[in-house]
């Protein structure tokens, strides 16, 4: 590692894929972590997450400390090659804690309190939970530091605590006072001239909590960014502390995918590695798209390799019904995840408990033991892991086309007083990127401010609200020469969710050939609205055009009758629907197949998906059918280590790992 650079997930991989999961050995006799290893070892685990929720057994009593079982864990996973990603324990204080110090539990928006008995009952902004917090991670990296079986330090978990009490709402208006400096500014992007909201003290701003009505929105956008902000403050307090003890050492936490309350693009500059949990459901026809989202983004935010922190080997606990995965799906998906980018895949956890509140959620060893189905899936994945890390590892991706998306807009436009409640952002851009995915086209994802021009196509499914910076890099991407593809509400407020005249930014009107948007069409569940050649669903938008847009697609029928529902104006396209399924994956391969944006293979059958990651080519068959897939060339299957002409043949569930 060269000096001053922050050490990487390669640190941990050392030229391998991990493969293990959270190992939770307090919830076992010893004689259990012997044979636990034994299991291991012939499955290919080399790598294992040890005291995610060891808190209580760490620390019984306040300041007290039993480190002896971890000692002989640690030891033990050495002695058998297997390394250790070792957690701080904070996500799950112990009982005591509350107890003691009932100003560490968090505080709903109604006033009630949030007990122990569960986990993630810890108020983010209490200065005695962040004592303890650094108390026993300063002691667990002074203890294990130099332990030669920790490889990485995972921090809390799912972070994901909202708290409203009286401590929090102090440190709220300190995050106020350091954002605003003055009231003054703070009334102008609240609007409180509003309803009579106007602060003439500090010390009059709550949390937004719960009011005769609805909330002022600008304070529940600044409470969305202070949340993420103080679960980032304990997350970097105690990355500092363990990077003090083992600076050549990476540090995680795990994400939970595309989760309302982070920012995850400004907590991946603070992790080393970025990590994420996923659980497509096993029923859900789209459950691989959605895989394939989370994925993209991870990496997107990592900026190549990335960790599966947490997947399922079975079933759930958490749905109302919790279906297994059958044979062969949990191989397929978690060899979807390297193909992209994953140099790490990893489960939680690998020894199905026999208590507790997850019980029934799965293990890699399940109830059924070394001889059950599961484990014996999850030592083929192992070998398979093996078989294919030298050439996977460390490689990266590379996408043509990107997809937009920001938290803060997610959060502006996730309003109470919204138009419509039909239109929930996460659907629309999974919406989007389902339609690339079926296009078979491999994406990216961006923050509407990063640097785009390596894309020939950026598309843009919604942001309701778009800072001048971002607005700027936009035009300034379609003047170099990209092409943008833009869905509808776009562009309709600033970064403080006060809404631009003319109900879209001047600018973007202006890219897109829009002369005035006169009104939005927000539509029922289920409604449709025609348009030449396709559907739309959800919205509709009454624009009229300046007259300079070369393309445009009319509405046909109803109140819009012969306005547009699509323009072209150049290389910007504004999309003021939600095209069918259909019809939007026809118009985003249309428009990617103008600018020179391909599959990676041609032909390819409905459920294939085909990913290059490197020199490798995986070909993935998410159907049940088996399928024969058009690879010209000779290949050399990595996983069967056979070689393969022009075609390759794929069962249900079944991969290919190609490499020429």
């Amino acid at each position: 590692m060269t000096v001053g650079k922050r050490p990487g997930l390669s640190e941990a991989t050392r030229g391998r894929l991990l493969f293990g999961g959270d190992y939770n050995p307090e919830q076992w006799p010893e004689e259990t972590w012997h044979e636990d290893v034994r299991l291991m070892k012939a499955a290919g685990v080399n790598s294992v997450t040890l005291g995610v929720f060891s808190w209580s057994t760490l620390e019984p009593e306040p300041g007290a400390r039993q480190f002896g079982w971890l000692d002989t864990l640690m030891d033990l996973m050495h002695d058998s090659g297997i390394g250790v990603v070792l957690a701080t324990p904070t996500s799950s204080p112990p009982p005591w804690m509350g107890r003691l110090h009932p100003d560490t539990l968090p505080v709903t928006e109604d006033g009630r309190t949030e007990w122990w008995g569960g986990r993630q009952h810890f108020s983010h902004s209490s200065a005695t939970y962040r004592r303890y917090a650094a108390a026993i991670t300063e002691d667990l990296a002074a203890r294990y530091g130099g332990h030669p079986a920790l490889t990485m330090w995972h921090i809390n978990n799912e972070y994901c605590t909202f708290d409203y009490g009286d401590e929090a709402a102090t440190a709220f208006r300190r995050w106020l006072r350091e954002k605003y400096g003055t009231l003054d500014a703070l009334n102008e992007a609240w609007g409180t001239a509003f309803w009579s909201q106007g602060y003439d003290t500090w010390d009059g701003i709550l949390p937004p909590r719960l009011p005769h009505y609805m909330r002022n929105p600008g304070q529940v956008l600044d409470f969305r960014r202070f949340t993420s902000d103080m679960l980032l403050e304990c997350y970097t307090a105690e990355r500092d502390i363990v990077r003090r003890h083992t600076p050549h050492l990476p540090v995680t936490s795990n994400f939970m995918p595309l989760w309302f309350g982070q920012d995850a693009w400004r907590w991946a500059e603070e992790e080393d590695v970025v990590s994420v949990d996923l659980y497509p459901d096993p029923r859900d026809p789209l459950g691989a798209q959605n895989g394939a989202l989370v994925q993209d983004m991870t990496r997107s935010q990592a900026r190549g390799p990335w960790m599966l922190m947490e997947q399922a080997a079975g079933p759930v606990n958490w749905r109302g019904v919790n279906h297994p995965k059958p044979r062969g799906l949990n191989r397929l998906w978690s060899l979807q995840a390297v193909a992209r980018g994953a140099d790490a895949v990893c489960y939680f956890q690998w020894r199905q408990s026999r208590q507790g509140a997850e019980k029934f959620h799965s293990g890699m060893v399940s109830h059924a033991g070394e001889e059950g189905r599961t484990y014996q899936e999850v030592k083929r994945l192992g070998a398979d892991l093996e078989r294919i890390a030298p050439e996977v590892t460390g490689r990266h991706l590379t996408a043509d086309v990107a997809v937009l998306h920001d938290w803060h807009s997610w959060w502006a436009g996730a309003q109470d007083g919204r138009l419509s409640g039909q239109v929930e952002y996460p659907d629309v851009l999974r919406a989007w990127h389902r339609a690339l995915w079926q296009a078979h086209l491999t994406t990216d994802f961006a923050h509407p401010e990063h640097h785009l021009t390596s894309y020939p196509l950026v598309v843009l499914p919604q942001l309701y609200a778009l800072t001048d910076a971002a607005i700027d890099n936009l035009l300034a991407y379609v003047r170099q020469g990209g092409t943008l593809v833009c869905g509808f509400q776009t562009g309709v407020a600033d970064q403080d969710d006060r809404v631009r005249p003319g109900g879209m930014d001047a600018r973007l009107r202006e890219l897109f050939g829009i002369r005035t948007l006169h009104e939005w069409w927000p539509l029922d569940a289920g409604e449709t609205v025609a348009c030449e050649g396709f559907r739309g669903t959800l919205w509709s938008e009454e624009l009229e055009g300046d007259g300079t847009a070369e393309e445009t697609v009319p509405y046909k029928g109803g109140e819009l009758d012969g306005l547009p529902a699509v323009l072209r104006k150049g290389r910007a396209w504004y999309v003021s629907t939600l095209p069918e399924p259909e019809a939007l994956r026809g118009l985003l391969a249309s428009i990617a197949g103008g600018v020179g944006v391909r599959p990676v293979l041609d032909n390819l059958p409905e459920q294939v998906e085909a990913v290059r990651r490197g020199e490798v080519l995986f070909v993935l068959n998410h159907g049940r059918e088996p399928v024969t897939v058009e690879v010209p060339g000779t290949h050399r299957d990595l996983l069967t280590g056979t070689d393969v002409t022009d075609r390759v043949t794929l069962g249900r569930y079944e991969v290919a790992v190609l490499r020429p």
